[in-house]
């Protein structure tokens, strides 16, 4: 395996991929029962005629080891997009050699360009590993908020 790493933006011919770091993710975050996407629905919503999100991989040589999902957001205030990061995540045997640093400053790199005014996420408070990642980027919690959610329809 050559060393030679590269981000990309995700194809359609990428959704099993897609759909694996996605099970993976939430295996680390213990919601594996919670994974209900299938590549049909993952296709569909990524790369359908009305894209829902967009991903990006990162490689190490052929190996796909990361990827990162996100998607516009809209602040009515600063009358300007966002970007929200819904997903990151690099395999566990290729943790600690900048791969989530890498896929964090292409996906805030692709905002910027875009002419976003912030970039949002969300992390689990026993994730401590992400929590100082992000601190160490100059990342600010955001506590004057609680966030809601209603589940609008069922499968």
């Amino acid at each position: 395996m050559s060393d030679d790493v590269r981000i990309v933006a995700a194809t359609e011919k990428d959704t099993a991929i897609i759909l694996h770091m996605i099970r993976g993710l939430a295996e680390f975050e213990r919601l594996s029962d919670h994974v209900t996407a299938t590549e049909a629905a993952l296709r569909e919503q990524l790369f359908g005629p009305r894209p829902a999100a967009e991903a990006c991989l990162l490689y190490v040589g052929d190996e796909p080891v990361g990827f990162a999902v996100f998607f516009h957001t809209f602040s009515t205030f600063a009358s300007r997009p966002g970007m929200y990061l819904e997903d990151l995540f690099v395999v566990p045997k290729f943790r600690n050699r900048g791969f989530g640093r890498q896929l964090f400053a292409h996906v805030a790199k692709i905002g910027a360009e875009r002419g976003c005014r912030t970039m949002k996420w969300a992390v689990l408070p026993w994730n401590e590993p992400a929590i100082e990642f992000y601190r160490r980027l100059g990342a600010n919690k955001v506590t004057e908020w609680d966030t809601f959610e209603l589940e609008l329809a069922r499968e």
